[in-house]
């Protein structure tokens, strides 16, 4: 996988056609639309009856991590082709067992925004620039098209993070919305994890190599242990984080007592630079591989 200039929503598309050629037992399907219009993607690998979610680029300047995962699912749909092990894992057994969903880009109009900057004809280019204070620079940028954090809009004591926050519009970060679930994003993405029963959940984010497992104690015993296999896996460090609600996460553990986590995905200043990219992937793919095996 070549990132030169990024990886937006046109080369998401692209290789979502590429690989459903290649892998005709990817299942491809459309779970709702951006507020411009772009399809919002998740697919599927396996047939197991136990399903399990991951999702990524929910926050726009954290674009990296659809192409990590993406290139996640490619390398386990090659193994489960082949019929051969992958990382001393069996995969077909694996995938006979369990179902893996990948919604890869959660804000495509955001990503595109941080990766092609503001256009002359752009629809909400006069509110943009509000919202940014004049900058025609996008590269902090972490909210969706409308200028709302996403990841701060799930019912989860949203009124307690808007507070906190102390964010009275729209801007780059930190605006859950007039309301929670306000934006189709948000929206497709909740009733997507309603429609299904999934057993665990992982949020991809960037940056700080940190597992954050648990949400004002509603979260299941096996979280932390879970938790503490991932950390095991990848370097990374599971922290019992406080403070924080409404995001997916958190919403998940609350709404359904399952495990959720939120994997704060290498180390340094968002974007993450494209040249980390195969790093990066080192961390990550044995810490989703326990994730889907556990």
């Amino acid at each position: 996988m070549i990132l030169v200039l990024g990886y937006g929503y046109e080369t998401l598309g692209e290789e979502l056609n590429r690989l459903g050629k290649i892998y005709p037992f990817l299942h491809i399907a459309c779970i709702g639309e951006s507020v411009m219009g772009r399809n919002l993607y998740a697919l599927r690998i396996g047939q197991g009856a136990r399903e399990i979610h991951f999702n990524a680029a929910m926050h726009a300047n954290e674009w990296i991590t659809a192409p990590l995962v993406m290139q996640f699912v490619e390398d386990l749909a090659c193994a489960y082709a082949r019929g051969t092990a992958w990382r001393e894992r069996n995969v077909r057994r694996i995938l006979s067992e369990y179902s893996l969903w990948v919604v890869p880009m959660v804000n495509p109009d955001g990503v595109e925004l941080v990766l092609q900057g503001l256009t002359d004809d752009h629809p909400y280019r006069d509110a943009l620039l509000t919202w940014n204070e004049g900058s025609i620079s996008f590269l902090n940028w972490k909210a969706n098209i409308r200028g709302v954090d996403l990841n701060d809009q799930f019912p989860a004591h949203w009124e307690e993070e808007k507070a906190r926050r102390e964010r009275e519009g729209p801007g780059e970060r930190d605006y859950g919305g007039e309301a929670p679930l306000s934006e189709p994003e948000a929206v497709a993405l909740a009733h997507f994890t309603q429609s299904h029963a999934f057993e665990r959940v992982l949020a991809l984010h960037t940056q700080g190599r940190e597992i954050y497992w648990n949400y004002r104690d509603y979260e299941p015993p096996e979280s932390e242990h879970i938790a503490l296999l991932l950390a095991q896996a990848s370097g990374y460090e599971a922290v019992k984080l406080t403070g924080s609600d409404a995001g997916y996460k958190d919403w998940f553990i609350q709404h359904f007592r399952k495990p959720g986590f939120t994997i704060e995905v290498g180390y340094g200043v968002n974007p993450l630079p494209v040249e980390t990219f195969a790093s990066l992937y080192e961390e990550l793919v044995r810490l989703l591989l326990t994730a889907l095996e556990i």
